[in-house]
């Protein structure tokens, strides 16, 4: 995973510095970091659509605007402050809504929905991972459009892989928790889709507790080197 700085420093000097960094960081940030959580978004909107459910097109969320997507602490907050204190940015949009009702097979189309999301942020992955190779392969003249086109790919992979691998974590109301549901036997679905109000309390006791990303760090950094190398950047 790409390392980004973090703020903090004992003096004035280096305050600004720290400051300007992540300012520009946050710039660059911002581009990958829409891009991954609002695709998502609509990806999921989009599939209900051809699957029967119209809830999200009526809404009008099936659009890249992300003024249509923003959440104002998941979109915004979230992931300045993780930038700023554990180096990467991470955060989400507001849910596109779906109506399992309109789904011409309930069951089986809440799958292929939920697959959706990360199945987008996978293809976004590679599209940045080939913006990377192209930024590698810029005459030396282009350096001050190389680097921040290599950090934004970077970056773009980084938090694709992240949310890709995230989501699919198997707990309602993540897309891996709807996925397991519509895949196991009832006698072990039903169970599971119980725990789904309970779920974002688990999940921050894990992440809080630093069993999360014991869990899904070796499989985020084994996606990220096959991206790196599907797409050449070795």
């Amino acid at each position: 995973m790409i390392s980004l700085p973090a703020a903090g420093a004992c003096y004035n000097g280096f305050i600004m510095h720290d400051v300007n960094s992540i300012l520009q960081i946050i710039a660059v940030a911002l581009l990958p970091v829409l891009f991954a959580i609002v695709v998502h978004e609509v990806a999921h909107g989009w599939v209900a659509k051809q699957l029967g459910d119209q809830t999200a097109a009526l809404l009008g969320r099936l659009t890249l605007n992300p003024f249509k997507h923003i959440d104002p602490i998941g979109t915004i907050l979230v992931p300045i402050i993780m930038i700023a204190t554990v180096g990467f940015a991470f955060g989400w949009a507001k849910p596109v809504p779906i109506d399992w009702r309109n789904l011409r097979n309930p069951r089986r189309d809440m799958v292929l929905v939920a697959v959706a999301g990360p199945a987008a942020n996978l293809l976004m992955a590679i599209g940045w991972g080939i913006i990377l190779k192209l930024a590698s392969l810029l005459p030396a003249g282009l350096t001050q459009i190389a680097v921040p086109l290599a950090l934004m790919g970077q970056i773009g992979i980084t938090i694709n892989i992240v949310l890709m691998v995230f989501n699919l974590f198997p707990l309602p109301p993540l897309d891996g928790g709807r996925v397991a549901v519509g895949l196991l036997p009832p006698n072990l679905a039903q169970p599971l889709a119980r725990l789904e109000p309970y779920g974002f309390i688990i999940i921050l006791v894990l992440l809080a507790t630093g069993l999360l990303w014991q869990g899904i760090g070796p499989l985020v950094n084994a996606a990220t080197q096959f991206i790196m190398l599907l797409t050449g950047n070795t």
